[in-house]
Parts: structure tokens; C-alpha cells; sequence
């Protein structure tokens, strides 16, 4: 078996293309049904905080990171999360979510928040969010909605509608605040 040298970047524009097919392997067409492509679609997502992984040059995996308010709450919402499936199962997925998530915290995100499979994200720190807490622009089962709390008061604040959020225009209200 080939020694795989896997390294962890933050995401480019020169990942895009990439980025995109190894989604179109993971999830086909329907992805872009589902309720958490429609708030990715409402802005662009935080290369700062979005990463892949490369084997020997060759990128083999992806998340992405989309600023979101969620109730009161400004986090960022998580995903997609894909690997190619010539690598699955090697804790790639899982690496990548580590990262992601104390990238968030570093930047003062309150929550990192997605819809996924409980037995996969909760293991990696994440929480369910209360029943139909959070009114998603689309069906989304409300079994699937986990979260990673960061700040204060996260679940009590977990309520209403998610929707993306303007990072640049939050930076200028806090400038002219201060």
C-alpha cells in the first residue's frame, strides 16, 4: 500500500473546480435541493475558514465554512464535507471537521452548525439543537440539526430563522461602533 502524504490547506479559488467535482461524487444532483444549499446560496462561504486536504498534491477533500445568524447566534454553518471515495475511512472527514471547527473559534464564531448524521458529528463534538428550533429555508429533518457550541448561551439563543450573514457588513457596524 502506497504512504499517503497528506497535508491540510486552507481553500483557494484554485480549488474550485476540484472542490466541485468531488461534491458532484459525493452528493449528485440533488445536493443542490437540500435546505443548507439554499443558505450557501444566499452568499459566498469563508475561504478563510474552509479547508482541503491533498495526497501528494492531489486534492482528495473538502469542507466549507458559510457565515450564518442563526436565531441571535453569528456562526457559520458547515458544509459540504466530502472526500473522494479512494480515501474514505481514513479520519480524513474528520480531521477536516476539526480544523474547521477550531478555525471558527479563533475567529470569535459563536457555534459551528450543520445538518448531518448524529452518530458521524456527534462523536466530534457536536450537539443536537432543540426540536424545529432553527427555520431553515427548505425541508431539513430537525433530528439531523447539530451544532458546536462556542459561545455564551449558544442553545438558548438557537432560535428562529438561519440565514447566511454578511461578515464584511458586521465588520463595518462594529468599526463605526467603536
Amino acid at each position: 500500500m502506497k504512504n499517503h502524504d497528506l497535508v491540510y490547506l486552507t481553500e483557494d479559488a484554485s480549488h474550485d473546480a476540484v472542490i466541485e467535482h468531488i461534491n458532484e461524487e459525493a452528493f449528485g444532483p440533488g445536493r443542490f435541493t437540500r435546505a443548507a444549499a439554499r443558505i450557501r446560496e444566499q452568499g459566498p462561504h469563508d475561504r478563510q475558514l474552509s479547508f482541503i486536504c491533498a495526497d501528494d498534491g492531489e486534492t482528495i477533500a473538502s469542507v466549507r465554512m458559510t457565515p450564518v445568524l442563526a436565531g441571535s447566534v453569528k456562526g457559520h454553518l458547515l458544509g459540504p464535507l466530502a472526500v473522494r471515495p479512494s480515501h474514505k475511512n481514513r479520519g480524513i472527514g474528520r480531521e477536516l471537521v476539526r480544523i474547521a471547527i477550531e478555525a471558527a473559534r479563533r475567529a470569535g464564531s459563536e457555534a459551528v452548525i450543520l445538518i448531518g448524521d448524529p452518530p458521524y458529528y456527534m462523536p466530534l463534538g457536536f450537539e443536537k439543537v432543540a426540536y424545529k428550533a432553527l427555520d431553515f429555508p427548505g425541508p431539513v429533518d430537525p433530528a439531523r440539526v447539530l451544532v458546536v457550541p462556542l459561545g455564551a448561551d449558544v442553545h438558548e439563543r438557537l432560535k428562529g430563522l438561519i440565514a447566511w450573514r454578511d461578515e464584511a457588513k458586521d465588520a463595518e457596524t462594529l468599526r463605526k461602533a467603536s
